[in-house]
């Protein structure tokens, strides 16, 4: 990791630069995916997944014999993680509910509003090199809380034309509707647009490759919602003299290891902090099986000492981390003056891999400096919100003139028109 000392303010912004992920060489190739699937549907996702995938399942649907029997093909001991892990997300979402509040805002006038689920949501579960079975749970939970009628899943099959057994027990427990054997740019566009066997969704959710991203990208402009702008994983390590530097080694790695484009960033006020964590990271690294994913997003992320906890903590809202943990004496008082960042972990003994798994937040989470404008996954993003408002014959009366007096100064005479017909009646 690079390691900057004291960078005076006006160079932050070349320390929190991320790597940039152009998508504009992709647009072609996603546009002809997404046109020959509105055109041709099933066959055409057959063709792509034989093209992109290399195989070809015999059914792009798993059938329910085949997530019955996913439970029996993991180990009891991860069957038993998946389901305490559901457990906690679960009832952390579940406490996300809302009462609806009715406000009077002016006699006999009464607003209101509600969420109300989104009818038909999309799922996308990466499914190469890392299984994602724990977004299922991400995902899947938040929906079913939420309400929403039809939840769909799209996972890329593997050579043999099979999804991963912990992906489908976890979209089985979660009770997930249906269940789809595609993946990359054709299972954005069969969700989006809908097939023979793919229904169309109202909302897209979940991460992906490069590709997903921009097929993510292409159907939000005119045809589906997606959840958020992704990029790739990052994290932030604040600590001080009372942290224990094998624990932010461990940390910075467990983030690094996503992806050679994953970024992490150690702020620390402790000079002897910085060498004590290279050493770490060091001898940590060494016994990764991914230590050269890694080992690439180590060179291009950044230890930087400052001088206060005060000045470490404007870098931080500056750079607006996907995850930033707090390894320091006064954790919790200084989570208070977190402004910017996708899901905040307190304190030496909360790594960010709870999160990830099992604490039971949600882990799809801002990247890219959107933590700035845009929450993480929340029981929310699979809802809207609709407004209501019932006024009374006399809350008419009395509000009616305003309504004219504001209408008639826009030119919009039908719509004083529409309040002065009923206060004549």
């Amino acid at each position: 990791m690079k390691v900057f000392r004291y960078p005076p303010q006006e160079s932050w912004n070349s320390l929190i630069v991320r790597a940039t992920t152009d998508y504009s060489d992709k647009q072609a190739v996603v546009e002809e995916v997404m046109q020959a699937i509105r055109k041709r549907g099933d066959e055409a996702v057959r063709e792509f997944t034989s093209k992109f995938d290399k195989t070809q399942p015999e059914q792009l649907q798993v059938t329910e014999t085949d997530l019955a029997q996913a439970e029996s093909k993991i180990s009891p001991a991860l069957a038993q993680a998946i389901v305490s892990a559901a457990t906690n997300i679960r009832t952390f979402h579940e406490g996300q509910q809302t009462a609806v509040k009715v406000i009077e805002t002016y006699p006999g006038v009464r607003c209101w509003q509600k969420s109300v689920a989104i009818d038909k949501v999309g799922l996308y579960i990466p499914g190469g090199s890392a299984p994602l079975f724990s977004t299922v749970l991400m995902l899947a939970l938040p929906a079913m809380i939420a309400g929403c009628r039809e939840v769909i899943l799209c996972s890329p099959p593997n050579a043999e034309g099979k999804v991963h057994p912990a992906i489908l027990f976890a979209a089985n427990l979660c009770k997930v509707t249906k269940v789809f054997k595609i993946g990359g740019i054709q299972a954005i566009g069969a969700m989006a647009y809908g097939t023979e066997s793919v229904p169309k969704v109202d909302k897209i959710f979940g991460p992906g490759n490069a590709w997903v991203t921009a097929a993510k990208q292409y159907v939000s402009l005119n045809t589906c919602a997606i959840d958020m702008p992704a990029g790739p994983s990052e994290l932030a390590v604040v600590a001080d003299r009372s942290a224990n530097p094998a624990f932010v080694a461990s940390d910075l790695l467990s983030q690094a290891e996503h992806g050679p484009d994953s970024q992490v960033l150690f702020l620390t006020t402790e000079a002897t902090l910085i060498e004590r964590v290279s050493e770490e990271l060091a001898k940590q690294l060494e016994q990764l099986p991914r230590k050269e994913t890694a080992a690439a997003a180590l060179s291009n992320s950044r230890m930087v000492l400052l001088s206060s906890m005060e000045v470490v903590m404007e870098l931080i809202n500056l750079y607006a981390p996907e995850h930033l943990i707090l390894q320091t004496e006064n954790a919790p008082q200084l989570a208070e003056h977190v402004r910017n960042a996708g899901s905040v972990f307190i304190g030496h003994y909360t790594p960010e891999s709870a999160g990830d798994y099992a604490s039971g937040t949600n882990h799809t989470l801002p990247t890219n400096g959107w933590a700035r404008a845009v929450s993480g996954l929340n029981l929310e993003s699979f809802c809207k919100k609709i407004t209501y408002q019932e006024i009374s014959e006399a809350g008419l009366q009395q509000l009616g003139p305003v309504i004219e007096t504001m209408a008639e100064a826009e030119l919009l005479q039908a719509h004083r028109n529409a309040v002065t017909i009923r206060i004549k009646k």
